[in-house]
């Protein structure tokens, strides 16, 4: 087989966790796959992957091959749409991950302009808070908070932001307002879970001074919209994304507290790890409907996020 069909094969293997879902994908019996990954191995010489009867993990050499397939495999396509279809021709999957509040709140708006735009481009949005690794989601673009570790990856600063807490005005009215972080202590808290984690660890700073504060979770969640929702039906008090919450402070929605003190979790580093960022593959050969989209997307974000009230400052 050639070098071609045998990046494809790995891929197919690799999206599917399996040689047998992807053999049948592909056509192909569960020997032939066997086989064929068996000969990809010893023609390099190293272990691509690690199996077992239920997994399929990458080995260090199989993660670097797998990222050159997905490149090299992205690439053909692209040039095989633009030989096709025209190099003006904009079409095809556009892929956009974000998490839930700014994905329903700005995100979508935006897609939905830009398809208007370009009919035969096909949003797939995604929402969720999860940090995913882009290269195997097969994502084109990840709207995050805060970096995501990959030299590989390209990270633009969509909007600068901070984090807030905040409560709802009938819950700060039943039980008072904190004046100083220790006060959280006596207060309902509403925490994030990130990877079976619970980000209960409050970090806050004053001029020099640096405060840890421990607090005492009422509801825990991985979903950040359903954290915003708590706090404006008055469960407790949440740490959230100023850019989240902006339209509900605005309208008196929500209330912020501790105003005077930097907010964060889970880490010592303060404001600037808030801000929210723009992820993506670099590619040669990108498409031309993600380069649009990302000029469109850095473009109309700051005039929705301005047309909503700035709380940012």
């Amino acid at each position: 087989m050639d070098k071609f069909s045998d990046m494809n094969m790995f891929v197919s293997i690799v999206k599917r966790q399996g040689l047998a879902a992807a053999g049948r994908d592909l056509g192909l019996s569960p020997a032939t796959m066997t086989a064929r990954l068996q000969s990809l191995e010893e023609r390099y010489g190293v272990k691509l992957l690690n199996r077992s009867t239920r997994h399929v993990g990458l080995t260090d050499a199989g993660e670097l091959y797998y990222k050159a397939c997905l490149d090299i495999l992205d690439n053909v396509s692209e040039v095989e749409n633009l030989i096709q279809n025209g190099m003006k021709e904009v079409k095809g999957a556009l892929r956009v991950s974000a998490p839930k509040d700014i994905g329903k709140q700005y995100i979508m708006p935006i897609l939905n302009e830009f398809v208007a735009q370009y009919p035969d481009v096909v949003p797939y949005l995604y929402l969720d808070d999860r940090i995913s690794n882009i290269a195997e989601s097969g994502r084109d673009i990840v709207i995050r908070y805060g970096e995501l570790v990959d030299s590989s990856l390209i990270s633009r600063r969509l909007s600068p932001s901070r984090r807030v807490l905040c409560a709802s005005p009938e819950y700060l009215a039943k039980y008072g307002t904190p004046l100083k972080p220790e006060d959280l202590a006596a207060h309902d808290c509403l925490v994030m879970l990130r990877s079976n984690e619970e980000l209960k660890t409050w970090h806050f700073q004053e001029q020099e001074k640096k405060v840890s504060i421990t607090v005492s979770p009422k509801r825990f969640s991985d979903d950040g919209e359903i954290i915003r929702q708590w706090a404006l039906e008055g469960a407790g008090i949440a740490l959230k994304s100023v850019l989240d919450v902006q339209a509900d402070i605005n309208s008196q929605r929500l209330v912020t507290v501790l105003n005077g003190y930097m907010k964060n979790f889970n880490t010592s580093t303060m404001v600037s790890s808030a801000d929210l960022n723009v992820v993506y593959i670099s590619k040669q050969f990108q498409p031309k409907r993600i380069r649009l989209f990302l000029d469109y997307l850095f473009e109309r974000f700051p005039e929705l996020i301005e047309k909503s009230g700035d709380v940012s400052n």
